[in-house]
């Protein structure tokens, strides 16, 4: 890929020392320390520029720099800093101009994602920081114009010079070791290794060329030899296995029943907060001249959520984190995540079960499912005023819904228009429509069979799931010489109205 770098200098004030670049291309697939992922646009949040530093490498304890302004241009996120007047940012500027750290890269919390086809895709998150790298995770993400000042006693006609780059390789190969960072704190850079060399005897004449290297008293030579035959059908140290990158597990990602309900982030401070409920409304009422009006004093009282703490921790070896492939902590953090969403998720489930209204008993067949929304749907709006939109079904009245049929064995709720109007359900979707409500499957709902609570009608105005960005926290263990990997967040579950949540009830 060629670059060409116009990069301005100019010697104008102390404010002039500035950094200007796109920090993330929105739709790009790059490799973070994630795996590969892509941002959606306008999926991070910010909030003053100003906030956002700039820092060497990943390294927070070196800032170089804040920024000053941050905004979004078509499928990209740009952003200018305000570079230090010390060495290590006159040496940033300096490499930029070089082209020899040009690199922009994100450091974020990620709080919404999914991955399709191997690919984490964020589409909701915070940033906390950036970083000026010398190869970025995204293959764009770049410095595009440098700004710097010269000493205040430089004379008029070095006010202002102008250099322009030559045009150059830049070669991004797609195993580099990534260094965007998809959470907070910053994780360190981690790549491929091994954790013995590759030996190089991979046929009949390699053998014989380390044979004879070998016995000329080469000591590698003789490792190769002595871990390989001449016959490829009695050793393997002539037919390497390739080592896949691939990581295969059965840990199932997502949060179902919190992407049912409304989300919103946790207050900065405290282990609870409470939220205002009106417990009487005034009344209005036709009135006869002369009478008195109605009059019901309106009260109200209030609801208070409790903050919880969802914690996951693993202790490995310096060994196993830093010479593991495929990388062992990208894989690790990935199912800790997992394993947070899936307690997370478990806990507004509980909370649909203590909270929520028990629905009239119902047969478990087609007609008992139909008579469940027909009579909970609309008692839940008359009860909150609030609409029931989404159905939380466990994965056993999945398999029900899909094997419901007409008298004439057609299927209730996979078949199309305009042949069929109850709905849409299929086996490879776990999303779809169930008589006007949207269907939500749930593998975090552990009853078994067509039972009480294995199903819920949610109004989702009914229900707050509130959470803090996920923190990974890493810390080494000197005596031991291990690492401590830990992922914590905090949530609050706020059920405003049990009313507007129907749980399944089998006659």
């Amino acid at each position: 890929m060629k670059v060409t770098l116009n990069l301005d200098i100019t010697a104008a004030d102390v404010n002039a020392r500035t950094l200007t670049g796109r920090i993330l291309p929105f739709n790009e697939v790059g490799t973070p320390n994630i795996g590969r992922t892509k941002f959606l646009p306008n999926s991070l949040n910010y909030g003053k520029a100003s906030d956002v530093k700039l820092n060497l490498e990943h390294d927070r304890s070196k800032p170089v720099g804040r920024a000053t302004d941050i905004w979004t241009e078509g499928d990209n996120l740009m952003a200018s800093f305000k570079i230090s007047a010390t060495t290590a940012g006159n040496d940033v500027l300096i490499e930029a101009v070089d082209g020899l750290r040009d690199g922009f890269s994100v450091e974020v919390s990620a709080a919404e994602f999914t991955v399709e086809d191997g690919v984490t895709v964020i589409s909701k998150g915070d940033l906390v920081g950036v970083a000026v790298v010398t190869s970025p995770a995204f293959a764009s993400a770049g410095i595009t114009e440098i700004a710097a000042s010269e000493d205040t006693e430089s004379s008029a006609d070095d006010a202002e010079a102008s250099i322009t780059g030559e045009p150059m390789d830049e070669v991004r190969p797609e195993a580099e070791a990534p260094v965007v960072e998809a959470s907070a704190p910053a994780a360190p850079q981690v790549g491929l290794a091994f954790t013995s060399p590759r030996s190089p005897i991979v046929s009949a004449g390699s053998y014989l060329e380390h044979t004879v290297k070998a016995a000329m008293g080469d000591y590698d030579s003789a490792i190769y030899v002595r871990a390989a035959d001449d016959s490829t059908s009695t050793n393997t140290g002539l037919t390497l296995p390739q080592h896949m990158n691939e990581f295969i597990t059965s840990s199932i990602d997502g949060r179902p029943a919190v992407d049912a309900v409304r989300t919103a982030a946790l207050p900065a401070s405290g282990m609870s907060f409470t939220i205002p409920n009106l417990t009487a409304a005034p009344t209005v009422a036709e009135t006869a001249e002369g009478a008195a009006p109605s009059e019901t004093g309106m009260t109200s009282n209030y609801i208070t959520v409790d903050v919880k703490k969802a914690s996951g921790l693993n202790r490995v070896s310096f060994e196993l984190l830093e010479r593991s492939a495929p990388n062992f902590y990208d894989e690790l953090m990935r199912e800790l995540r997992i394993a947070y969403a899936v307690a997370t998720d478990k806990a507004l489930i509980a909370a649909f079960t203590a909270s929520g209204t028990q629905a009239t008993g119902v047969a478990a067949t087609a007609a008992g499912l139909q008579s469940y929304v027909a009579k909970e749907a609309p008692a839940a709006y008359k009860a909150t005023g609030k609409w029931a939109r989404n159905l939380v079904a466990s994965t056993d009245q999945w398999s029900a819904i899909l094997g419901y049929a007409d008298s004439t064995g057609r299927a209730l709720f996979n078949a199309e228009q305009p042949y069929n109007a109850q709905g849409s359900a299929s086996v490879n979707s776990a999303m779809g429509r169930v008589l006007g409500l949207d269907l939500y499957v749930d593998h975090n709902i552990t009853v078994s069979g067509i039972v009480d609570e294995s199903a819920f009608i949610v109004a989702p105005d009914a229900v707050t799931f509130y959470e803090s960005p996920k923190t990974e926290l890493r810390v080494n263990v000197l005596t031991s010489g291990e690492v401590e990997l830990n992922l914590y967040g905090f949530y609050g579950i706020g059920v405003k109205q049990g009313a507007g949540i129907r749980r399944f009830n089998l006659t």
